[in-house]
């Protein structure tokens, strides 16, 4: 496997080259990057990726990694209690 097809982003199956292309088409920080690409929009909210696509600002645009600012995250507009899916999913059983 080349380093270009590395997954950074497990969560949304993002590519190294992916986000190597954004950072050429002009991202300079980690909310640039996760807007163009995807990276840190998924299950884990950047938590796994953003270090390594940190570091990847950091080698690309020789940036110090103190110098970045910290990706912004987006809790949901309101929490939906687990139990709000179950009682869907059953009423969608009964409907079938």
């Amino acid at each position: 496997m080349k380093d270009d097809e590395v997954i950074v982003c497990r969560c949304e199956e993002v590519l190294r080259k992916e986000i190597l292309n954004a950072i050429e088409k002009g991202a300079r920080d980690l909310d640039a990057v996760k807007r163009m690409t995807r990276a840190g929009m998924g299950m884990c909210q950047g938590r796994t990726c953003s270090v390594l696509i940190r570091d990847m600002l950091h080698e690309a645009l020789l940036i110090e990694k103190d110098k970045l600012p910290s990706v912004t995250t987006r809790p949901p507009v309101r929490l939906i209690p687990s139990k709000a899916f179950l009682e869907a999913k059953e009423k969608l059983s009964k409907e079938e």
